[in-house]
């Protein structure tokens, strides 16, 4: 098992999605357990692209499309992976939870612990996040913060294609379930729009990410800006435009939310002295709140000026494309947050 960094990935590169299909690849030719399930994800290739080509080369038996039940495809693959094997199962959006929390819940987090330890259920529950191309209010919800709080499951959002392939091995090879969630606007596919950032070199081996250590995208001296999946780039652009004025920012990218990397958030804050936490989940009760009160319950003197977070308000998503634009982090918003810190 290796586990790699962007540093060293070398120069192929690819998309999200690709990438996210080549690992589930690598694992299915190297572990006969793992196997897929979910609609649309064989011929068609998934949706989103992430499991294009395996169909082909696995056959029906390991990639198997199912009926719109998500209740029943993902209460089969806890079923599966209780009784030893390793199945990847696909919520087309994550939206579609309340149809089949019972089975996510109840039983893909829970059993481990109802049974003792004696019973573990090794599974991927990819789901995919994240508006921006005006698909409703049923298409276009991040939820981080919704698995997040929930205990027995560990959370990884990637935000670019090395650490997508990285995680998603992790994830497979993992004794514990793992709910992976990806942003439906890194993923390359042209018809969402395509985040150009998210497309980066990634090494045809396989590999590891560690899953709970995030990242240091870029690192700065005058503030921290903190996010995931989709917000890193909103963040790296607010870096950039905060750098033509001076102001030097270090951004974090916290790639999993369980186990959630506390300890490198409040490293870069007690550097900087001033933190602004991006997410495109809903403003109240989630993540951003979440990493404030890690900072604040830790070293409150370590601030230079109040914390301040640029996330979704707390609204159903508009499906028209101005009012759901209006509603979604982007980089000026961040810069905006920064201006108003420093007024104070």
């Amino acid at each position: 098992m290796t586990n790699t960094t962007a540093t060293d990935s070398g120069s192929r590169k690819l998309t999200i999605a690709r990438a996210m299909a080549e690992a589930t690849a690598q694992e299915m030719r190297a572990d006969p357990s793992v196997f897929v399930m979910g609609e649309d994800v064989g011929p068609l290739g998934g949706v989103f692209g992430n499991t294009r080509g395996l169909y082909d080369e696995f056959g029906g038996e390991r990639v198997r499309d199912t009926p719109i039940s998500e209740t029943a495809f993902i209460g089969a693959a806890v079923g599966a992976a209780s009784d030893g094997m390793r199945p990847i199962v696909e919520l087309m959006f994550v939206d579609f939870f309340g149809v089949c929390m019972d089975a996510i819940y109840n039983m893909m987090a829970k059993n481990t612990y109802f049974s003792g330890g004696k019973v573990k259920v090794p599974m991927v529950l990819m789901t995919s996040t994240g508006g921006g191309y005006s698909d409703g209010g049923q298409h276009s919800q991040c939820l981080y913060g919704t698995f997040a709080h929930l205990p027995g499951m560990k959370v990884v959002v990637p935000s670019n294609a090395h650490d997508a392939k990285g995680l998603m091995t992790a994830a497979i090879r993992d004794d514990n379930p793992v709910v992976f969630m990806y942003h439906k606007s890194l993923q390359g596919m042209g018809w969402l729009g395509t985040e150009k950032g998210a497309t980066v070199a990634t090494p045809e081996q396989s590999y590891t990410v560690e899953i709970g250590k995030a990242a240091v995208a870029k690192i700065g001296q005058d503030v921290t800006l903190v996010s995931l999946g989709a917000g890193v780039h909103h963040c790296l652009r607010a870096a950039k435009a905060l750098g033509e004025e001076g102001v030097d920012a270090e951004v974090v990218d916290l790639r999993s939310l369980v186990p959630l990397d506390r300890e490198t958030v409040r490293a870069s804050v007690a550097k900087t002295g001033r933190l602004i936490v991006v997410d495109e989940d809903y403003h109240s009760f989630g993540v951003s709140g979440e990493i404030i009160a890690s900072v604040a319950e830790h070293d409150l003197a370590c601030l230079k000026a109040a914390p301040r977070r640029v996330a979704y308000p707390d609204i159903p998503i508009p499906f028209a494309p101005t009012m759901e634009q209006w509603a979604l982090p982007n980089a000026d918003k961040i810069v905006d947050a920064f201006h108003q810190m420093m007024s104070q």
